[in-house]
């Protein structure tokens, strides 16, 4: 934990840069990513990403995420779904510090950027589901577990919004690559135990969300120019718990081109 607090910390005194507050309209972020999403490195490593505020900060952003990712590997092992419990505990609560920060500057009477708080709530109700999930799953049975997961959310809570308030583009870097590392989590877990998830039923709050509940604020966390109704006719066909971990990878892959297009530069 100790480790963890230090390197976050390191982050926040040490690379924070100028940057245009909040450039992106929706408008734009949509025309940013449409791009085929086949698979996330055509997203993420094609020759039309967008410009960078700094190489700097995406670069040592990247170096910090691999660090912490890989002692959570580490703490947890094989136990699959209780790492997933806590890769989705933590990464929910930069959605919850970016609206944090949105509301508090709207109640200062600064500015007020709704569609950015319609895009972050989504994103923060699609990360919830993912940990209810994990919950079903028993992702959180051991207290040492929850432990370990809740802390480190709580911490890395405040020092998200203290990024998020001093450079908006490198908290949405730095949970860019977040998400990249969520999407490949979920898309190496899917390779390797796809026989053993399609054998199992899905569990209900999966089945609820994706294939019952009405999806408007699940459709505003995707980048797209097709309408709700044409999303809804996408909606994922869900018969067992491989279905829900590929909507769950796929999910992630849509947080990660948000994070990638609300960074751009210039329009």
């Amino acid at each position: 934990m100790k480790i963890f607090l230090f390197l976050l910390l390191a982050h926040v005194s040490s690379f924070i840069v100028p940057n245009k507050m909040f450039p992106m309209s929706r408008h734009q972020m949509v025309q940013t990513t449409e791009r085929s999403s086949e698979s996330l490195n055509e997203v993420l490593d094609g020759g039309d990403s967008p410009k960078r505020i700094s190489t700097k900060e995406p670069s040592f952003n990247k170096s910090l995420v691999d660090i912490l990712k890989g002692m959570l590997d580490l703490y947890y092992g094989d136990r699959d779904f209780a790492r997933f419990y806590a890769l989705e505990t933590i990464a929910r609560v930069p959605y919850f510090s970016y609206l944090s920060v949105l509301h508090l500057y709207e109640t200062l009477g600064w500015w007020r950027k709704a569609n950015y708080l319609k895009i972050h709530f989504a994103e923060s109700w699609n990360e919830l589901h993912h940990l209810l999930i994990m919950e079903e799953l028993g992702g959180n049975k051991n207290f040492g577990d929850r432990w370990l997961a809740q802390h480190a959310a709580f911490f890395y809570y405040w020092i998200v919004c203290t990024i998020y308030a001093l450079s908006p583009q490198n908290a949405y870097n730095l949970n860019q690559h977040v998400e990249e590392h969520a999407f490949s989590t979920y898309d190496k877990f899917l390779k390797e135990k796809e026989v053993e998830l399609k054998a199992q039923e899905a569990p209900p709050t999966a089945i609820k969300y994706y294939s019952e509940d009405k999806l408007y604020v699940f459709n505003n966390l995707h980048n797209s120019d097709m309408t709700f109704e044409e999303i809804d006719k996408k909606r994922p066909t869900i018969n067992s718990l491989y279905d829900v971990f590929v909507c769950i990878r796929n999910d992630e892959g849509e947080h990660a081109k948000t994070m990638e297009a609300m960074q751009v530069e210039d329009f």
